[in-house]
């Protein structure tokens, strides 16, 4: 009887157990979870937009702070936050995985605008940015590198311009959606409730459905294939944490080209956010027109992207790069001359232009540079660069503002902006294989 059912099993076909293979990158392979990740991300665009349009006037009319280095120490305390956050994120992504840093992300949140609501003194306020800046360096960042983990190779462009489309949209929306709120109701608290309402649901999608991706990017470098030009031969799998931030900082023309021009992108948005809303009310324009300005420089830079992501995966990042910087620098020269809502309009429109050029090709060319094994935290580290433009600023254009009026601040600005321009005209080559004729590295999956 046994040796009739060893017979029988021996006939038989030999049985088979399913095993998970490698995960699928792609766009189209992972859709649900990157669609899911675009939504979060424009929750975190959304707890900073609330701020935009409300915290400068704030300062002045609740708390009666008339100098304007004062008036920006909130922003100064978000960007030193952030940036110093963006380089642990990427490090922590790497050794716990992407997940828990993003969930950690949006329970520093949830205190934030219940601060700003509460705030008895600017102190309070200070406060509640340095927990915003911390929230934000650990959610956006992810949620960058965890779409960068999905796509894979190709797409890395049309990726990042989905990301910083949902994220600065959801800043143009709320900025101008408390601005109304604040004419209606007052600068506190209705303006502030969209941001309860943002943490809480951003909390629970990414604790509840939001899946891990570092498995993506593990299999990523499983299969990387160097360049066939040679060009990255001197950066191999293995970097230690200070030869990262080497790379990105300083040493490879690419990284360090995109971490300056970061610095300077940021640079000018913290001026528009800080300063921008108070010149505006300096010549008579009221808080509904302030929030309808304060919003469209967002809302053509997340717009933009959309298109400017996917075209420089066929035309290339640098073109994009430094024609958007020149761009950013005429705008703020129109901003510094102009005295009227319309020339303002103009304004905020080229300048949210010359950014969404910007914003998702400098970080798709980190993706396109940095190594698998390694590539969260150069992400990291260009973060913490072009968000400690942030604080750069605000001490900048405070201090110019304060000695010699915002309008030279605004000059000042728009010249570093066009140098930084052509820095990266001189110093950048071009990342992307299609303008390079390099080929891009295998897909793992076929």
């Amino acid at each position: 009887m046994s040796s009739g059912r060893n017979a029988a099993e021996e006939g038989a076909a030999p049985r088979t157990v399913a095993t998970a293979g490698p995960p699928r990158l792609g766009l189209r392979e992972n859709a649900a979870q990157f669609a899911l990740l675009v939504a979060v991300n424009a929750l975190v665009g959304g707890m900073l937009g609330q701020e935009r349009t409300v915290l400068p006037l704030l300062a002045e009319r609740e708390f009666g702070l008339t100098a304007y280095t004062a008036v920006l120490t909130y922003i100064l305390a978000f960007g030193l936050a952030k940036a110093v956050t963006n380089y642990l994120a990427g490090a922590w992504s790497d050794r716990y995985g992407r997940k828990p840093v993003l969930v950690a992300g949006w329970i520093v949140a949830v205190p934030v605008p219940l601060l700003l609501i509460w705030a008895p003194s600017w102190g309070w306020v200070v406060a509640a940015n340095v927990l915003l800046g911390i929230s934000q360096g650990l959610t956006w960042s992810t949620t960058v590198i965890m779409k960068i983990d999905l796509v894979g190779p190709a797409r890395r462009g049309l990726a990042m311009g989905f990301n910083e489309a949902a994220g600065y949209l959801a800043v143009a929306v709320t900025a101008l959606v408390t601005g109304y709120l604040a004419a209606a109701h007052g600068l506190r608290p209705e303006p502030f409730f969209l941001g309860i309402a943002y943490a809480a649901l951003g909390l629970g999608l990414s604790t509840l459905v939001v899946r891990e991706t570092i498995q993506h990017a593990r299999s990523e470098a499983g299969a990387h294939v160097p360049r066939a030009d040679g060009l990255h031969d001197h950066l191999h799998e293995e970097l230690t944490q200070r030869q990262v931030f080497v790379q990105t900082s300083f040493r490879e023309p690419a990284l360090s080209s995109a971490s300056q021009a970061g610095l300077v992108n940021n640079l000018n948005d913290g001026l528009a956010w800080g300063l921008f809303p108070v010149l505006y009310a300096s010549s008579g324009l009221g808080v509904g027109r302030i929030g309808v300005l304060a919003a469209l420089y967002p809302a053509v830079w997340g717009l933009g992207q959309l298109v400017t992501g996917a075209l420089s995966d066929h035309w290339g990042r640098k073109p994009f790069i430094v024609g958007g910087m020149l761009l950013q620098a005429a705008a703020l020269a129109l901003v510094a001359v102009g005295d009227d809502f319309p020339v303002w309009v103009v304004a905020a429109v080229l300048l949210g232009a010359g950014t969404a050029m910007v914003y998702p090709t400098l970080l798709a060319t980190i993706g396109d540079v940095a190594h698998p094994r390694w590539r969260a935290r150069s992400v990291g580290i260009y973060r913490l660069w072009r968000d400690g433009g942030f604080a750069v600023g605000a001490l900048l254009a405070g201090v110019l503002a304060d000695l010699y009026g915002i309008r030279a601040a605004v000059w000042v600005v728009a010249a570093l902006t066009a140098v930084s321009g052509a820095v990266v005209a001189m110093r950048m080559y071009e990342t992307h294989h299609r303008r390079t004729g390099v080929p891009r590295p295998a897909d793992p999956v076929g």
